[in-house]
């Protein structure tokens, strides 16, 4: 199946598109305060349903641009629907490492938990803490710089040794 542009249009029309829509995005969480930690937080804490209405609506914009880009350049989507089609018991395909899928799980879980921990000591969520250190704050820099350096030491020093330790 053949999306709607050629892929040397594709080549030049995806990069275009996604730089404007991070351009009005990054604009958008910078004026609205838009936090996805502090929206649970605040659903929770003070019943305020404005951000977590803004994280909600960050989950149905991404899945709708998925599928825009899948439309845009079908041959990169080709398992969109992988659990809809297989099951949930398949293999995830293209994922890393060739584990299981419970130990998939098992490692969103543990990356959600301490995200959330972290972004609940650090005042934000990484767009937010992305967003307030573009504004200036130091605190959010020095954590966009941990995060950066965080994942390249896993990537190359923790990442082989989870594989091994989840049987892949």
């Amino acid at each position: 199946m053949a999306g709607w542009l050629s892929a040397e249009a594709a080549y030049i029309a995806v990069p275009i598109v996604t730089l404007f829509l991070g351009i009005l995005i990054g604009y958008l969480a910078q004026q609205s305060g838009f936090c996805s930690i502090g929206g649970i937080r605040d659903l929770f804490l003070f019943k305020h349903t404005r951000l977590f209405f803004g994280y909600l609506a960050l989950i149905v914009s991404s899945f709708v641009s998925y599928l825009i880009f899948s439309l845009i350049w079908s041959g990169e989507f080709p398992n969109f629907f992988w659990a809809i089609k297989n099951g949930i018991t398949t293999p995830i395909p293209g994922a890393p490492g060739g584990l299981a899928n419970w130990a998939y799980i098992i490692l969103a879980i543990i990356g959600g938990l301490g995200l959330g921990i972290l972004g609940v000591f650090l005042g934000g969520c990484p767009l937010r803490q992305t967003v307030m250190g573009f504004e200036g704050n130091i605190k959010s820099i020095f954590f966009i710089v941990g995060m950066l350096i965080g994942a390249v030491v896993f990537h190359l020093w923790i990442a082989s040794w989870v594989v091994s330790l989840f049987g892949g």
